[in-house]
């Protein structure tokens, strides 16, 4: 499964590129103006630290300028994928930005059958809202088994992005119903690093190797 961080920031982007595990970005326009800076220079910022897909989101609500700010977005990097939330307008622009050969992240998926119609639009990823879906009293890993299952039925070249990770047992459940991709928070991916055996363990090794030393 590849790992993609959910965020903006340049400095935790750098740090977890650092750790040789990082496939990806995905950003939206929270994360953006949370940073201060504007989408284009922030996505131009990431394309220069991560050699992987990077979803950058038009804000527009009509195709036709959905795919105008597509092919904008799209020409400041070749990694840059257009994000686009789930719709009736996004489905239109998806089908062209594909057949143009730019690649569309169709977000705030919330059903298999919204994957489904973003799959047959041309849809280079889908991102399912996982913890959305746990907040209304729904389970969100539900969404996934049901959308991998439709997608393996019908061939699609669509790769499934779990997103809105709130815990590190959501990546273990994208992992293991077979994900493509699991777009995380920062302050996840560090959680996923530790447990209190290896951190007790590490500590034993060190006592012991002091002692040795004396």
């Amino acid at each position: 499964m590849k790992i993609f961080i959910d965020t903006a920031n340049i400095e935790r982007i750098k740090e977890i590129n650092s750790w040789g595990i990082l496939d990806g970005v995905t950003t939206n326009p929270s994360l953006v103006a949370k940073e201060g800076m504007d989408l284009r220079t922030c996505v131009k910022q990431i394309s220069e630290i991560v050699d992987g897909p990077i979803s950058a989101e038009a804000m527009s609500m009509k195709a036709e300028d959905m795919v105008k700010e597509g092919r904008e977005l799209a020409a400041i990097h070749e990694n840059i994928n257009v994000k686009l939330p789930m719709c009736i307008e996004s489905l239109k622009a998806t089908k062209k930005l594909s057949e143009e050969g730019i690649k569309v992240n169709m977000t705030l998926i919330f059903s298999s059958q919204q994957a489904l119609l973003a799959a047959k639009a041309g849809a280079a990823f889908v991102s399912p809202f996982v913890g959305r879906l746990d907040d209304i009293g729904q389970d969100g890993t539900d969404l996934l088994v049901q959308i991998m299952d439709v997608f393996e039925n019908y061939d699609f070249d669509t790769e499934v992005i779990a997103a809105s990770i709130r815990h590190p047992i959501h990546v273990y459940a994208a992992a293991a119903i077979g994900c493509d991709i699991a777009t995380i928070p920062y302050d996840i991916l560090t959680k996923m690093v530790s447990h209190p055996k290896t951190d007790e363990g590490i500590a034993k090794f060190i006592e012991d190797y002091k002692k040795s030393k004396k």
